[in-house]
């Protein structure tokens, strides 16, 4: 009864489904409530559960593929259907066309779903799961490349016809998990549960730590979405697992191809924005998004969505339609509706990484070419040029270092002129320094002898030597009367002193710096 009553259901309709299963289960009385029809009573006084609803229109294992639309979502099933999962709610079609364009087209299927060839072969781990296992299994790939649709259409393909239960890791606890879990258990021996959980990156690693149990005894399949990489966001013995795919953005061709079916669907389309009436886009505007949209399908779908109600709207204002006419999409239009180049960047995630450790490379390269592209990504993803300055003061001590030393002046310098500038002012700034960064001779020498230097230090044996006496500094009387600074010879005062050593006993004849080079680069 408590349980029931937490799930948002009233006392007596709980009272009412547990006398109806026979008292058998909380998760069967709570099934005979959501099989109801809205016209039954007892279905009047019921409250919307309150666990993770707003996943659940992303799952239906009964769903069907539209018929004229690979890419159309499935229907609802019918309000007399059993339900499977309590904490699921049925999605409101009263107004289809108030969801956005890009949750309207989620493909329903497997064989819908455009890209990912990597994944979706013949003979790969997706297309031939076993009747009676499933691994666990975390997708990672940027935004928009299909991590949500692809989990759906594969839960929906498993021979078995599991159990889904969706959380989000925004919103879900750990009592959510261990709820799911129990629920899992509790059917495991009639129907196995797949546990989708999305943008799993944001879960603590406590929280992490609750799912290892039930993904190690199989109570449940995890099929998780993340953005981020997992190697830095997801534990180790979750990772020990589970199997990683990784998911590439789509290719403009397979997005060229999602919003050509977006305009001619008149189900789930287009059709639904301008209330009706047909739209045709344009061979340049379908070409300009789909290579400005980074590989993105929802921001490619949703800046579709945004152009056809520009289009319909100067239409209507100028006269140009009537009911029934048809709206044209233009390349202006897609270019007012996008402002600018969608780019794939996140200041504190993997991307980040990526394009400069690009940049660092090509720049050691003596690619000044690509180093500019480079850094042109980055400055127009918002990276600040505090950043990239910093970082290229590094580079011109670790790659160019004692062949050039006027390069970390330049680095410097770059770096005050992008303080005191700032963007946009300073990119010419960046641009200039990377470019004499890229074409300087390079020489890893200094890096290389301070590696070694540590490497000496790290690996003595018993611990570092002291300081030898002679290079000591006697600044009282007792340290004068210990030896220290004794025998030292003053070079300014003495003409030879290559009798003279530096370093500690154990390290004498040791050499880190190779230097000046043999002519070659160092």
């Amino acid at each position: 009864m408590e349980q029931l009553m937490s799930m948002g259901f009233s006392r007596d309709l709980a009272s009412k489904a547990l006398a109806a299963t026979g008292n058998l289960s909380a998760d069967a009385a709570a099934d005979w409530i959501l099989s109801q029809t809205p016209s039954s009573p007892s279905t009047s006084t019921t409250a919307t559960p309150h666990s993770q609803s707003t996943l659940s229109r992303f799952f239906s294992c009964n769903s069907q593929p539209h018929p004229s639309s690979s890419l159309s979502p499935s229907p609802s099933p019918s309000p007399s259907s059993k339900r499977t999962i309590p904490s699921e709610t049925t999605p409101n079609n009263k107004h289809p066309h108030l969801a956005p364009l890009s949750e309207r087209m989620r493909p329903a299927t497997l064989d819908s779903i455009l890209g990912q060839d990597h994944l979706l072969g013949p003979n790969s781990l997706l297309r031939s799961p076993s009747n009676k296992f499933f691994p666990s299994i975390i997708l990672w790939g940027p935004p928009g490349s299909g991590k949500t649709s692809l989990a759906r259409a594969l839960a929906a393909s498993l021979p078995s016809k599991p159990r889904l239960v969706p959380l989000s890791a925004v919103s879900s606890t750990v009592r959510d998990l261990r709820d799911a879990i129990d629920s899992a258990r509790r059917a495991r021996s009639t129907r196995a549960t797949v546990l989708f959980i999305d943008e799993i990156h944001r879960f603590s690693r406590v929280q992490q730590d609750a799912l290892l149990p039930a993904v190690e005894d199989g109570s449940v399949a995890l099929l998780a979405a993340t953005t981020e990489n997992p190697s830095f966001h997801l534990s180790t013995p979750l990772l020990s697992r589970c199997k990683v795919l990784t998911l590439k953005p789509l290719s403009p061709e397979h997005v060229k191809s999602l919003l050509l079916r977006a305009a001619s669907d008149r189900e789930h389309g287009l059709c639904l924005t301008t209330g009706g009436t047909d739209v045709t886009v344009s061979d340049e505007a379908v070409d300009f998004l789909s290579v400005n949209c980074d590989g993105d399908a929802r921001v490619a779908l949703n800046a579709l969505e945004v152009a056809a109600s520009l289009a319909a709207k100067s239409a209507k204002s100028a006269s140009e339609s009537s009911d029934g006419a048809t709206i044209s999409i233009t390349l202006d239009h897609i270019k007012e509706a996008m402002q600018c180049k969608h780019l794939a960047y996140d200041r504190a995630g993997e991307e980040h990484y990526n394009l400069i450790s690009a940049l660092h490379k090509s720049m050691r390269g003596s690619d000044a070419d690509a180093s500019i592209y480079w850094l042109a990504r980055m400055l127009e993803a918002g990276e600040q040029p505090l950043y990239i300055a910093r970082r290229l003061v590094r580079f011109a001590s670790e790659d160019i270092g004692l062949v050039d030393p006027t390069a970390l002046n330049q680095a410097v310098a770059c770096y005050q002129a992008c303080h005191f500038l700032g963007m946009p002012e300073c990119d010419v700034c960046l641009a200039q320094c990377v470019a004499y960064l890229a074409l300087a001779p390079k020489s890893v020498a200094v890096y290389r002898a301070l590696k070694e230097a540590k490497r000496a230090v790290k690996e003595s044996v018993g611990g570092n030597e002291g300081v030898p006496l002679h290079l000591r500094n006697a600044p009282t009387k007792l340290m004068d009367q210990l030896g220290y600074g004794k025998g030292y010879l003053y070079p300014p005062d003495h003409d030879n002193c290559s009798g003279q050593t530096y370093l500690p006993p154990s390290l004498l004849g040791r050499k880190f710096l190779d230097w000046p080079p043999d002519g070659k680069t160092q």
